[in-house]
C-alpha cells in the first residue's frame, strides 16, 4: 500500500476510458507446480517437523485470527448448526484406525469443537493457505484482478450516463447497460494460462495429477473468463496405416459447475517442446490464443494487487506516449514485488537484490 500511495505522485500518462485503452492479454506459463494446498499438503510435515500450516500461521498471525473469525460461527444457533454438521461430517468417516468401528450415523461422537471445526472448513484453510504461496491458485487471483479493476472504472466511466438512463427507463436498461460495461471489460483484457499437461492430467490414474486437474478446472468455474491452453497428443493413424502421435494446441474455458468446453484446436506440426526449452514453448504454442494489443508475461508464482491494476490503463499509455519520438517502446518492464521477502533474512536479501539488479538495472 506504501508503494501504491507513493507512485500516484510519479508522472504517468492520464488513463482513457476504458472503452478507448488498448487491449491486452496476461500469459502465465504452469508445468506441474502446486495449483492449491490440499489438507494432506498443509498437514504433512517436513524434516524438522514443521507443517506449512503451522508455517503459515506464524508468519501470518494476524491474518490467520482474521481468517478464523470470519469463518467462525457468529450467533448459537448458527454454532449448534454448525456442530450437527460437523458430527454428520466425522459419522460419515466414523470407522476409526484404533477400534476399527463404524460409528452410528446418529450418535454425535465425541469432537474437539476447534480440530473438527477446521477440518470441516479444510476448503476455505486450503484457499488460505494458497493465496500465501507459491501456487497457481494465487496467481491466478491475482491476475483476474484487472478484469476486476476494468469492471470498476468501466461502471465509474459511465456513471452519469447509467444514472440517466435509470431515471428515463427502466431499471432493467439500466442493468443492460451494467451488463455491457462488464463485457467491455471482456473485450479490453484476456488471461490465459497455458498448462502443458492439463490434457495428460485430466486422463492420469495418479491422484497428484488428477488433483491439479480438478483444482485447475475448479479455478475455470471461479474465474469464467479464465482461459486455459495445453498440448494435446492424439494418436492416430496415418495414410500408410502406421499409428503415429499428432500435436495440437488447444484452447478451453469452464461450462457450468464440472465442464471444460473447448473453443479452439490447431493443429501443429510436432512437438513444440522437442523445439527448444519446455517454458518458452510452452508459452509460444499458446500465444495464439491471447488477444488485444499488448501482451503481459506473468510467472506462475507471481501475484498481483487491486489497487495496482487500477494503474494498467496508464502503463499501456506508454506504448503511444509522443516523449519518445518516433520509436516508440515495444517493451515496457514492471516491477516485481517479491511477496515472500519478510519470510526471513535470507529472503529479504534476495528481494532487495531483485530490486537492485532487475527492476532498477534492467527494466
Amino acid at each position: 500500500m506504501t508503494f501504491f500511495a507513493n507512485s500516484l505522485f510519479m508522472k504517468m500518462p492520464r488513463a482513457p476510458q476504458v472503452s478507448s485503452m488498448m487491449s491486452f492479454s496476461v500469459l502465465t506459463p504452469y508445468f506441474k507446480e502446486e495449483v492449491l494446498f490440499s489438507a494432506e499438503d498443509l498437514h504433512k510435515k517436513n524434516e524438522d517437523g514443521i507443517s506449512i500450516l503451522f508455517y503459515l500461521q506464524k508468519i501470518y498471525p494476524d491474518e490467520w485470527k482474521n481468517f478464523f473469525e470470519r469463518i467462525r460461527p457468529k450467533d448459537e444457533e448458527s454454532r449448534k448448526s454448525m456442530m450437527d454438521e460437523i458430527s454428520r461430517w466425522a459419522s460419515y468417516r466414523g470407522q476409526t484406525a484404533k477400534t476399527g468401528k463404524v460409528t452410528n450415523s446418529t450418535e454425535r461422537p465425541k469432537l474437539d469443537p476447534k480440530d473438527e471445526f477446521l477440518k470441516a472448513r479444510m476448503e476455505d484453510i486450503s484457499l488460505w493457505a494458497s493465496y500465501r504461496g507459491q501456487t497457481l491458485t494465487r496467481t491466478v487471483r491475482g491476475m483476474m484482478y484487472y478484469r476486476r479493476a476494468l469492471e470498476i472504472q468501466c461502471i465509474q466511466d459511465k456513471n452519469a450516463k447509467l444514472d440517466h438512463q435509470r431515471t428515463n427507463s427502466s431499471y432493467q436498461d439500466g442493468e443492460s447497460v451494467a451488463d455491457m460495461d462488464l463485457a467491455i471489460a471482456d473485450i479490453k483484457f484476456t488471461y490465459v494460462v497455458s498448462c502443458q499437461v492439463y490434457g495428460m492430467q485430466k486422463v492420469s490414474k495418479d491422484a497428484k495429477e488428477k488433483a491439479r486437474y480438478l483444482n485447475i478446472l475448479n479455478l475455470m468455474m471461479m474465474y469464467p473468463s479464465l482461459r486455459i491452453a495445453y498440448i494435446d497428443e492424439v494418436e492416430a493413424p496415418n495414410k500408410d496405416g502406421m499409428t503415429e502421435k499428432t500435436y495440437y494446441s488447444v484452447l478451453v474455458k469452464g461450462v457450468g459447475d464440472k465442464y471444460d468446453e473447448e473453443i479452439y484446436r490447431i493443429k501443429l506440426p510436432g512437438k513444440p517442446t522437442n523445439i527448444g526449452e519446455g517454458k518458452p514453448e510452452n508459452q509460444n504454442h499458446a500465444i495464439i490464443f491471447t488477444r488485444g494489443e499488448a501482451l503481459q508475461v506473468i510467472d506462475m508464482n507471481q501475484d498481483n494487487y487491486l489497487e495496482e491494476a487500477f494503474k494498467m490503463r496508464n502503463v499501456l499509455e506508454e506504448f503511444e506516449s509522443t516523449k519518445y519520438g518516433k520509436s516508440k517502446p515495444t517493451i515496457l518492464g514492471l516491477r516485481e514485488h517479491i511477496f515472500t521477502g519478510s519470510v526471513s533474512s535470507l529472503a529479504w536479501f534476495m528481494s532487495n537484490q531483485e530490486t537492485s539488479f532487475v527492476t532498477i538495472g534492467q527494466r
